[in-house]
């Protein structure tokens, strides 16, 4: 007696082993690496999964590889495919550990800051990073009455005594603090989610920065077209002042929208010293940070000499330090 075993079957107890099902499984993981890679190189990403998928792409490359090795005897095809999503991908991200040019040295020296306090971050670890690394403006974002209250108890205003603050009880509020003083700027641009408070500062030399903290609202639901319109509504830079955009943009440089609002004439300082793919959110005990939204954005004109993220307590976010050299 004879048993006939068909193509895609397998004599075991009479059942049909699932080589086709893999087949097609395989496949499928496959396409949807190729359409991530393709969604991520044309900035066809709409609606809020996708937007959301986008920060993830630091990591792509990695299961890209694995899946081109698992089907390399399997599937040739396939892990073509596969092989040829996971260079595309590792080509938009790799970069970023590199520094786009050596550090700037000449110019005037500017610092930024930049802080989600989630309302909650320990108002006196704040003060002490202010007081270690001296920025001329902190940009803090989710800053409460209570916040702005514990931060004035902390010490902060004797390290940064001007003030351009949108505070509010819950998470809208932002403020801008600074070292030099502060001219609060109106009509730069309409702010959509969060307040967004823009300044001029006058430094020493009689150089002018103008400074907005930046915090849309994120890309969740039926929000991604109000962040979209948000992160379009920036300001570019001028042929005047140099313009700097600091805070939580709830947004990586995988996203179309913060590539066209750079494409404005900014660049990513963090980008710039090859720290890019350092993550700062979420920082939390259970979960460590592995997407990156908080930046600091500086006009063209402006070289970045270094950047620090940094753990702070009682937040969900790492904040950005950045020192920039402005043209005289």
């Amino acid at each position: 007696m004879s048993i006939t075993v068909e193509a895609g079957q397998e004599a075991d107890g009479g059942k049909v082993a699932p080589r086709r099902r893999r087949h097609w499984l395989s496949w499928l993981i496959v396409v949807f690496l190729a359409g991530w890679a393709v969604v991520r190189v044309t900035g066809a990403e709409s609606g809020s999964f996708l937007t959301q998928l986008m920060t993830l792409t630091p990591y792509s490359p990695v299961p890209a590889l694995i899946v081109a090795v698992a089907l390399v005897r399997r599937d040739r095809r396939a892990a073509i495919v596969a092989l040829a999503a996971c260079v595309t991908l590792a080509a938009t991200v790799l970069p970023r550990a590199f520094a786009a040019g050596e550090p700037a040295t000449g110019g005037t020296s500017f610092k930024v800051l930049t802080i989600n306090l989630f309302g909650r971050a320990d108002a006196r670890a704040v003060v002490e990073l202010v007081r270690r690394l001296q920025p001329d403006v902190f940009s803090a974002l989710e800053l409460t009455y209570a916040q702005v209250a514990a931060l004035d108890a902390a010490g902060l205003p004797a390290l940064l005594p001007h003030r351009v603050l949108l505070d509010e009880r819950g998470a809208s509020g932002s403020g801008l603090y600074g070292r030099h003083p502060l001219r609060e700027l109106h009509g730069l641009f309409t702010p959509i989610g969060h307040n967004m408070p823009a300044a001029e500062v006058s430094l020493p030399s009689g150089v002018k920065v103008e400074v907005v903290a930046v915090h849309p609202n994120p890309p969740l639901g039926r929000m991604v077209e109000e962040w979209n319109a948000s992160l379009a509504a920036l300001p570019p830079p001028t042929t005047g002042p140099i313009r700097v955009l600091a805070g939580d943009f709830n947004a990586s440089l995988d996203h179309r929208a913060m590539r066209d609002l750079l494409a404005k004439g900014y660049h990513d300082a963090a980008r710039q010293v090859g720290q890019a793919l350092t993550p700062t959110w979420p920082n939390v005990r259970v979960m460590p940070p592995f997407i990156t939204i908080d930046h600091v954005l500086a006009d063209r004109r402006a070289g970045v000499r270094a950047v620090e993220v940094l753990d702070v307590p009682g937040t969900d976010h790492r904040g950005v330090f950045a020192e920039l050299r402005l043209p005289s």
